[in-house]
C-alpha cells in the first residue's frame, strides 16, 4: 500500500506541475495576430461588406444631390426663318412669327430651386447616419473577434493540458500494469489506473472538439482560414 500511495502522489505531483505551467492564457494572446484577424472580419464578413456598401452608395448620393441643381434650369431655342418678312401681311400664314432667326432661352423651376439645398442636406445626413451604423457594427464585430479569439486561446491551452494529462496518465496505467503482471500491487490499483486513464483520453478527446468548434467560429467570423493570415 505504501508504493501505491506513493505513485499516486508521483502522479499527483505531475499533475499539478503541468496544471501549473498552464494556469493562465493572458501569455499565449498575441495581440498583433489579433488585429489581422479584426481586420479581416472588417473585409471579409458578409454583413459587414453589406453595411459597408450601403455607406457607399449613399456617399453618392450627395455628389448626384449637389450635381442635380443643374435640373432647375432648363434651355431651349427656336429657329424662325429668315427669308421671309417678319411679320406677314394679313390673312397669309407662310411666316407667322414676329422675329426671325435662332431664338434662345433658358427657364428656372422655381420649386426645384426651393427643394435642393434641403435634398442635399438630407443627402449628407443619410450618409451620417450610415457612417454611425457601420461604426456601431464595427465595435459589436471587434468584441465578437475577440471573444472567439480568446475562446480558440483557452481552448488551445486546455487542449495542451489534457493531451498532458493523458500522456501522464498513460504512463502510469503502463506501469501499474507491468507491477500488477508482477504481483507487486492489487488488482483493485492496476484498474484504477485504467479507469483514470479513460476518464483522461474521454477529457482529451471533448475538448478536441470544443477546440476545433473555437477555431471553426474565429475563422467563419475573420472569413479566412487561420493558416492563410500571417
Amino acid at each position: 500500500m505504501k508504493k501505491v500511495s506513493a505513485l499516486t502522489v508521483l502522479l499527483l505531483s505531475f499533475l499539478c506541475l503541468h496544471v501549473s505551467a498552464q494556469d493562465s492564457i493572458i501569455g499565449d494572446i498575441n495581440y498583433g495576430m489579433l488585429e489581422k484577424y479584426i481586420q479581416a472580419a472588417k473585409e471579409n464578413y458578409p454583413k459587414r461588406k453589406i453595411l459597408k456598401a450601403q455607406e457607399d452608395a449613399i456617399k453618392t448620393g450627395i455628389a448626384v444631390a449637389e450635381i442635380s441643381y443643374l435640373d432647375m434650369f432648363s434651355a431651349s431655342y427656336f429657329y424662325r426663318p429668315g427669308d421671309k418678312q417678319a411679320i406677314s401681311n394679313p390673312g397669309e400664314t407662310s411666316n407667322p412669327y414676329i422675329v426671325n432667326g435662332i431664338q434662345y432661352g433658358i427657364s428656372l423651376n422655381l420649386g426645384a430651386f426651393l427643394q435642393k439645398p434641403f435634398l442635399v442636406k438630407r443627402a449628407k445626413a443619410d450618409y451620417k447616419v450610415a457612417q454611425l451604423q457601420t461604426a456601431d457594427y464595427d465595435y459589436a464585430l471587434v468584441n465578437e473577434v475577440k471573444k472567439r479569439y480568446y475562446t480558440y486561446i483557452q481552448m488551445l491551452s486546455e487542449l495542451k493540458i489534457k493531451t498532458q494529462t493523458a500522456q501522464d496518465n498513460n504512463g502510469v496505467a503502463e506501469n501499474q500494469r507491468r507491477r500488477f503482471e508482477k504481483g507487486e500491487i492489487p488488482l483493485d490499483a492496476y484498474n484504477g489506473s485504467r479507469v483514470q486513464l479513460s476518464d483522461s483520453n474521454s477529457a482529451k478527446i471533448q475538448t478536441e472538439v470544443n477546440f476545433l468548434n473555437a477555431k471553426d467560429a474565429l475563422e467563419e467570423i475573420i472569413g479566412r482560414k487561420l493558416t492563410d493570415i500571417k
